[in-house]
């Protein structure tokens, strides 16, 4: 820390990696006594360069809010009251280990919100819950936003976190499908200042497409911008890559030795003509013929896609023929096209060769019999899971959510709703007394950032540069808080019958596992040598600080414990508080592979039983009126509604509609306009505008704070609707369990 020039006495400034999106840009704080007063960005941070968006500078605000609780919560005659932490765990242990004794592990529920992947506990501590609970009832964000890729990127590469992500500062041609840069700051693409990298994109002489049915801020950055009828992205990238194959387009370059199922993907597609997706698509045949040439003439090209292209009855396979797009025009794992970061916490690579593969539906949900994906069930089954008797297995009793916020981020919300209502126990993990977290019997409270340790575990892994930061607490722990690392190693052990323990005990569990594992790889840097002499040469000033210590030294830049002296631990990485860059990316093929082949396998069978629904949608009609969501800079999901810096203008819950849709339905801007989906019925006011193609409404996600029993105060005073609340959770991708959020078919009325 460094005092402030001109600044009071006190006052003096900390770095910290914000935490509040996924573009991770580096800050410098200003501190005045114990209060983060102010947030610019770090010119010196070697990833962030000192971009800043309205999110990071309004770190302060949003760290100070007023509405966060400081103590604990317990439920004591039906009421949420102060309690003591040691109250806290002890009602925890109490009211846990008894359902889990007389109705088995699966009674219990675990939710994992995204703010998870954004500190350094959600990653540390989770995984350790879930494993030692041994619970099927999984549900995370993931089902509600990324899961698609992860399928699809388990099904191609056999390893679900193997996500090649576009090489933004040299490719020539990039195509983004259902992504929103210029409002997001990129997502599963770990880029600050993306909006500056497509400056530059354009500047150098690139060519940006966009694939969008609003016109977006990203879409008007575009050289061009194609306005596809949503949800049918999966039919316009299958016509691309027909062209490709028709064409006789198709370039593998370096890739043909590691993929196989060429020839069988090319008679896959056949049917998917331009001629035949156009009317579908609403997309004419020679643009879709266009975009294929464009980029197969691309000295060098990548093929992005967000939210939009997942959340879709399709997501799994629009996801796919992304990738498949940048692999048959040669693009994969090369610079300027989509390449495989490489995070320092890695574990060690292994050599190259054949793996496990990856599996779909190993169990199945109780009610609807919805097959896992990567270890979980479909968010949207939670309500069912919770209220529906079978007569095989026992409902959901009880949940732990953590950084959950579902009543509001999964369809029907009113039914999850009474269902949380109905539960034997419940514990929430939330800073916030919120639309879920009200119904907590123990709401266990994280201190807010600034007195927070950060790395980012999983950003890192979707990085377009390889790099690696860590930051310590700017600000001590306030007395009466407890970290939050600490709070989810206590969690672990109250859910798991070991109450009482000294929770450094769950760091060191894990640590002597990973090490005993470490020396016993033949490949990695440790073989043979004595773990419990590694650990004692572990440095840090906590548990969660001595693992990420061990999986810095362990992983594929570290230093090996002395194998390679030049390499990472925390004693270098603390010696570069701005950050260690550790370069572009860099081909690595075949290393990442873990299919059964080890090669990228182009026709899983997951993928070629899907395929028919696909075909069938190329007869589908739309209907008259289908609803897409939308972002919004100085938002993120539900959870930056509280912070008045970053609501109002045009963070706003209004109903974007186009003219002539307007006009057929005699609405004007600023009125009324009711909005009925299967799931029920929301009121909201529209906002005319033609930024959206007719046919097509536009709400956002996150809003309708409304509900009573919260302490969120500045979300009530402009709760907005709850955009979920008119999907019935019916419709998901059947691959990856992902609500359908795009696309829904809406009907609309004027308000007297």
């Amino acid at each position: 820390m460094s005092r402030t020039s001109g600044a009071t006495p006190d006052s003096r400034t900390a770095l910290r990696v914000c935490p509040l999106c996924e573009a991770t840009c580096g800050l410098t704080l200003t501190i005045e006594g114990t209060r983060v007063t102010g947030a610019r960005g770090d010119r010196d941070d070697v990833f962030s360069k000192g971009f800043i968006c309205p999110k990071g500078a309004s770190f302060g605000a949003a760290d100070g809010d007023p509405d966060r609780l400081r103590t604990p919560l317990v439920r004591t005659d039906g009421e949420l009251r102060e309690a003591t932490w040691q109250e806290a765990f002890d009602a925890i242990a109490a009211g846990l280990g008894p359902i889990v004794e007389q109705h088995g592990p699966h009674a219990l529920g675990i939710v994992l919100g995204n703010p998870n992947v954004h500190t350094m506990a959600g990653a540390l501590y989770p995984t350790v819950l879930l494993t030692a609970l041994r619970t099927h009832n999984v549900f995370t964000a993931s089902t509600l936003d990324q899961m698609p890729k992860h399928v699809s990127s388990g099904l191609l590469y056999g390893d679900a976190n193997a996500i090649p992500v576009p090489d933004l500062d040299h490719t020539d041609h990039l195509l983004l499908i259902g992504a929103n840069p210029l409002e997001s700051n990129g997502s599963l693409c770990t880029a600050p200042d993306f909006p500056g990298k497509l400056k530059a994109l354009r500047a150098r002489g690139g060519t940006l497409t966009v694939i969008d049915p609003r016109t977006t801020r990203t879409a008007k950055l575009a050289d061009r911008h194609v306005t596809v009828r949503p949800g049918t992205d999966a039919l316009l990238l299958a016509a691309m890559t027909y062209v490709l194959f028709e064409e006789k387009l198709v370039d593998l370059r370096d890739l043909a030795p590691h993929v196989q199922d060429v020839e069988e993907l090319a008679t896959a597609v056949q049917d998917f003509t331009p001629e035949a997706a156009s009317e579908a698509c609403d997309v004419d045949a020679d643009t879709i013929r266009a975009l294929a040439r464009e980029l197969a003439a691309a000295p060098t090209a990548a093929v992005y896609g967000r939210i939009g292209s997942c959340t879709v009855p399709h997501g799994t396979l629009a996801s796919w023929l992304v990738d498949i797009l940048n692999i048959l025009t040669g693009n994969l794992d090369r610079p300027g096209g989509a390449l495989f970061p490489q995070a320092a916490t890695d574990k060690t690579p292994r050599p190259a060769g054949p793996g496990r593969g990856f599996a779909l539906g190993r169990w199945h949900s109780r009610v609807s019999r919805h097959p896992e994906a990567k270890g979980e069930l479909p968010l949207a089954a939670l309500a069912e899971e919770i209220d529906t008797a079978t007569p095989e297995g026992s409902p959901v009793r009880a949940l732990i959510a953590i950084a959950a916020n579902p009543v509001l981020s999964a369809p029907d919300g009113n039914r999850l709703d009474k269902a949380l209502d109905s539960l034997d126990f419940m514990v929430s993990v939330d800073p916030y007394l919120n639309e879920t977290a009200r119904h907590a019997d123990v709401v266990l409270p994280p201190p807010p950032p600034s007195q927070s340790a950060h790395h980012d575990f999983a950003f890192n892994t979707l990085a377009v540069r390889n790099q690696v930061r860590y930051n310590r607490p700017a600000v001590p722990l306030e007395p009466g808080r407890m970290a939050e690392t600490e709070i989810l190693a206590r969690l672990v052990l109250a859910a798991t019958g070991m109450h009482g323990a000294d929770p450094s005990a769950v760091d060191a569990m894990v640590i002597d596992s990973t090490l005993g594992k470490a020396v016993q790889d033949p490949h990695g840097p440790v073989h043979e040598r004595d773990p419990k002499e590694l650990a004692t040469r572990l440095t840090g000033e906590s548990g969660p600080e001595r693992r990420l210590d061990m999986m810095l030294r362990l992983g594929p830049y570290g230093e090996g414990f002395g194998a390679r002296p030049d390499g990472l631990s925390l004693e270098k990485l603390l010696a570069h508080p701005h950050g260690i860059d550790l370069g572009p990316l860099r081909p690595r093929l075949p290393q990442p592979l873990k299919t059964r082949s080890g090669k990228i396998e182009l026709m899983p069978a997951p993928i070629v039983d899907d395929l028919p629904r696909l075909r069938a949608a190329l007869r589908e009609r739309p209907s008259a009126i289908v609803l897409v969501g939308r972002r919004h800079l100085r938002s993120n999901n539900s959870w930056m509604h509280n912070v008045p810096a970053l609501t109002g203008g045009t963070n706003r819950c209004t109903l974007h509609i186009h003219p002539e849709d307007a006009a057929r339905l005699g609405l004007a801007d600023g009125a009324a306009v009711r909005v009925k989906g299967a799931g029920g019925e929301v009121v909201a006011p529209a906002e005319v505008t033609d930024a959206v193609r007719r046919g097509v409404v536009s709400l956002p996600h996150g809003w309708g704070h409304d509900r009573p029993g919260t302490r969120m105060s500045h979300a009530a005073l402009d709760p907005g609707v709850n955009v979920n609340q008119l999907l019935d959770g019916s419709l998901l991708d059947p691959l990856s369990g992902t609500a359908v959020l795009n696309g829904v078919p809406v009907e609309l009325a004027a308000c007297p």
